[in-house]
């Protein structure tokens, strides 16, 4: 096994070289090595996941036995090993000649698109995810016969390798990592090297067990250190391309450097990066809740939606819900915002704990004075109340903020009046593209009918969730995950390029997901279909560690008896918070 040398010993021509030879193998390394290396990598994740979990709430400063930490498990190990499941059927696919697509429903997206149907996919999803739909839509003019005929990307072609990539790693979520070196490998046809964020540093030797089967062919390396560490890196002439999530900032000063030589390189159309380069960056995402005859309890759990959209992981997630656009015509807006104000003063205390997010929420609140409440939770959950979409001077719209700072905006209007008018505040006012989130009730979803179709075709967004949250399409592995296409280099917002999906599919636009408005067993009671308990990613799931760690195990090892303890798990988690707040109520 290659071991990584301490930083001050790294030496970049050394481990370049040794994955340029890696490169070589791979290119002699058939499909069904490549499935088995999959399959070996799911065995390590699965050996390592309890360490891994561990590690990771202690990182971000979570008491080991909170609910909170079920979200260390879900956006962890769990994330990791469906997606090698989901990327190990496509290639076995691929290598008994068979179509990657065959048996998945491809319908009709507006404007000329196509839609593959990603989830549910089999009926372990039908079960664990009642309710839940999602939708990979291609760009617009692509046929039925090229998305088949080009399905398997890369891995059609399997020795014609593309060079060695450099991935500069997340340091919020702990799955995008690994995720990001196995679409460098299988996607695009490249050995790595992946430099760890600071914050995961303590993963470094989880990630490097992981990663053992393909760091022991010379496919992977694992490196740490500063800043220094990934200059020399990305600078080496190697290096074949670079993939990075990170924030937009961070992506301007790899590409095109800082100060005054940023801005003439700017000018200049001369990036200092003269290489390939994709990425996921995050932004302002939007929360468009449209106007309709909710119960109290509908107000209720979809106060805790929004709170979760926000809070979970602190508000350290590129996907959070940033800005909350109401209808000021709504005759419950008021009741919807006082229950929006308790859920966010009683869901779980956690620490902010990624670098710098204190200061990032102070930013927000001096510059909002009068306007930034503090609901309690934490001292550092801020509610921004009467931001205006007329002024163009508007922070909120234009800066992530990367921690639980909620804002709310308001328009005019019901029905598809407002869903226009909120749709184009979403595409013009706030900068990214990364995700955005409708929530409605039934009825109003009913009355929209196929004008909603075509309200999500308008949203220039690269996920977009109705009635769930967009991180549902990030632990998808068959969605695709990033940017909406189109961005620029000088102009990258929320990022180029796309990641994830397991099914390897070429002209992709964007992922849509749908979910339940209601919980089980209120759903049931009220003649829905959906027999989903509140989801465990909810910040109030009382349970979510249990139903974390059950998804694991059974993502491990499927077996139908395990399935009881799991849905028991999960209905307990929704029945009630610890402040008692938040009964099931009909």
């Amino acid at each position: 096994m290659n071991t990584t040398p301490a930083t001050s010993d790294l030496d970049p021509d050394a481990l370049v070289a040794r994955l340029a030879s890696g490169e070589r193998v791979w290119a002699r390394t058939y499909l069904d090595e490549r499935r088995e290396l999959l399959l070996n990598v799911a065995a390590a994740t699965a050996a390592v996941a309890d360490e891994w979990v561990r590690i990771a709430a202690r990182i971000k400063q979570l008491n080991p036995t909170s609910p909170l930490v079920g979200e260390e498990w879900m956006s962890g190990p769990y994330a990791v090993l469906t997606y090698l499941q989901a990327l190990e059927e496509t290639l076995r696919r691929l290598d008994q000649g068979a179509d990657v697509l065959a048996g998945t429903r491809i319908t009709r997206a507006p404007g000329g698109r196509l839609a593959v149907q990603v989830l549910p996919y089999n009926t372990y999803d039908k079960l664990l995810m009642s309710g839940f739909h999602a939708e990979v839509w291609t760009t617009p003019g692509v046929t039925e016969d090229q998305l088949r005929a080009t399905a398997g990307l890369t891995q059609r072609t399997p020795r014609q390798t593309r060079g060695v990539a450099l991935i500069l790693g997340a340091g919020n979520i702990f799955s995008i990592p690994p995720l990001d070196v196995l679409y460098q490998l299988y996607a695009e046809n490249r050995t790595a090297v992946l430099k760890l964020n600071p914050t995961t540093d303590p993963l470094a030797d989880v990630y490097r067990a992981v990663f053992k089967p393909l760091i022991d062919r010379g496919l992977l390396e694992i490196v740490t250190g500063g800043p220094e560490v990934g200059a020399a890196l990305t600078e080496h002439p190697g290096i074949s391309a670079v993939h990075m999530t990170g924030s937009e900032a961070t992506h301007d000063a790899v590409v095109w450097g800082t100060g005054e030589t940023a801005t003439a390189a700017k000018t200049a159309g001369t990036p200092k990066l003269a290489k390939p380069m994709t990425s996921e960056l995050g932004g302002v995402s939007p929360i468009i809740v449209l106007p309709g005859k909710w119960s109290d309890a509908d107000l209720r759990y979809q106060a805790e939606h929004v709170a979760t959209m926000r809070l979970h992981n602190s508000g350290c997630n590129c996907i959070a819900g940033q800005i909350l656009i109401l209808s000021s015509d709504w005759p419950q807006k008021s009741a919807f915002l006082t229950a929006l104000r308790r859920a966010l003063a009683t869901a779980p205390a956690r620490p902010a704990w990624y670098p710098s997010c204190e200061a990032r929420v102070q930013d927000a609140r001096s510059l909002h004075p009068g306007h930034a409440e503090k609901p309690g939770g934490t001292p550092e959950r801020t509610l921004l109340t009467g931001l205006d979409l007329t002024d163009d001077s508007e922070s909120a719209f234009t800066t992530e903020y990367f921690g639980p700072v909620l804002g709310v905006t308001e328009l005019p209007g019901t029905g598809t009046q407002f869903l226009g008018a909120a749709v184009t505040a979403a595409n013009d006012r706030l900068r990214g593209t990364l995700g955005a989130n409708i929530i409605a009730h039934p009825n109003t979803l009913k009355a929209l009918g196929r004008r909603l179709r075509g309200a999500i075709a308008d949203l220039r967004y690269g996920t977009i969730a109705v009635n769930a949250w967009t991180g549902v399409g990030y632990a998808t592995p068959r969605a695709t995950w990033g940017a909406f296409p189109g961005h620029t280099l000088d102009d990258v917002q929320s990022g180029i390029g796309t990641v994830h999906n397991a099914l390897l599919l070429d002209h992709t636009e964007r992922t849509v997901v749908t979910g339940p408005f209601r919980p089980a067993p209120r759903s049931v009671l009220l003649g829905d279909t959906s027999i989903s308990p509140k989801p465990p990613w909810f910040v109030t799931n009382t349970t979510a560690a249990r139903t974390g760690r059950l998804l694991t195990k059974f993502a491990v090892n499927p077996q139908w008896h395990d399935l009881l303890t799991l849905f028991a798990s999960a209905l307990r988690g929704g029945s009630v918070n610890r402040s008692g707040l938040f009964r099931s109520r009909w």
